[in-house]
């Protein structure tokens, strides 16, 4: 089926103004997730006399509501703020964590510098549900400590420790992971999405459905709270969401680089991407909102635009009219 309709689409998540329901779910002993219907999941975990928080939501508002939450079961302060990768409706809460750190993959942090600006905007007209009270933000988040391959915090008493991991390109350049190796539980970021679209508008396509998934999942989790979508609970469940999320970009590769070889047009591709993604996987929150994005990123890096051009508001707005109008 090809993808037509009468009307243009409203841009993005423009018109997704229904709130979503949060769950704060306790995985172990000190180790919590707080899951929304398809909004980005956010998590925390206690150390002895601390707390590391993992993800910031978009504006210091919103992560006020989920810290009530979180309030409920600790009142341990955070010591470390944990960012998976730099986009501005993960981030730009951070301001309400009162964090004494700020930790990000180092190449996290040269994005905030090159295009966080952009990205902001960006974000925020795509997803202004997301954007709660938006002039709370006071500004850029940066990272106070990064890492390049690997960080390992002791959670102190008999807790073991979290492992900050770097698996190589994926979702952004610089994705990590938070790996509880004694429970068995991994904050996947957005490597991983448990029945929610991918965005890969700033991704590594090749490198993601290869050697960085092949590592996540070569972790052995036993729970795994993915960027969107519901808890995955047990290795059948885990396995599921890695390979659901590595068949997404498969099926992108293929359609997108096919389309390409026999000289077709990026709005063929958008078209051939859609019609073949959308019966298992359209009815994932956020689909028809990321596919524009995601096949404009894919065209670019199979001609051979390594890295991915900066999104600006401006640039959402014409790739959508080219694709979904």
């Amino acid at each position: 089926m090809t993808h037509t309709s009468g009307a243009a689409k409203p841009f993005a998540s423009s018109a997704d103004t229904a709130a979503k329901e949060q769950t704060l779910e306790v995985l172990a002993d000190g180790v919590y997730a707080l899951t929304a219907e398809g909004d980005p999941n956010i998590g925390a975990v206690e150390g002895e006399d601390f707390l590391v928080c993992f993800e910031a939501l978009a504006t210091p508002v919103a992560a006020e509501k989920w810290l009530a939450k979180l309030r409920e079961h600790t009142d341990k302060p955070v010591r470390y703020l944990v960012l998976s990768h730099y986009h501005a409706v993960r981030v730009l809460g951070a301001s309400a964590f009162d964090a004494e750190t700020i930790v990000s993959h180092e190449i996290t942090r040269d994005l905030v510098a090159e295009r966080g600006k952009q990205d902001w905007e960006s974000e925020f007209a795509r997803m202004p549900r997301l954007a709660e009270a938006a002039d709370s933000v006071p500004g850029l988040t940066w990272p106070t400590l990064t890492f390049a391959d690997r960080l390992t915090v002791d959670l102190g008493g008999d807790r073991g420790d979290l492992v900050l991991q770097y698996h190589g390109r994926g979702h952004t350049e610089g994705d990590i992971t938070a790996w509880l190796p004694r429970q068995k539980i991994l904050f996947a970021g957005d490597l991983v999405e448990a029945q929610a679209a991918l965005y890969t508008g700033d991704a590594f396509h090749r490198d993601w459905a290869g050697t960085t998934l092949d590592a996540v999942k070569a972790l052995g989790a036993e729970q795994l709270v993915g960027g969107r979508g519901a808890v995955s609970r047990g290795r059948t469940e885990v396995d599921a969401a890695i390979e659901q999320t590595r068949g997404f970009l498969q099926v992108m590769i293929r359609e997108v680089g096919g389309v390409q070889q026999r000289g077709g047009t990026l709005k063929e591709a958008f078209e051939a991407a859609h019609a073949a993604l959308v019966d298992d996987y359209g009815h994932w929150p956020i689909f028809e909102h990321c596919l524009p994005f995601d096949v404009s990123r894919l065209w670019d890096e199979l001609s051979g635009i390594e890295r991915p051009v900066i999104w600006t508001a401006e640039r959402d707005q014409e790739v959508w009219a080219q694709l979904q109008g």
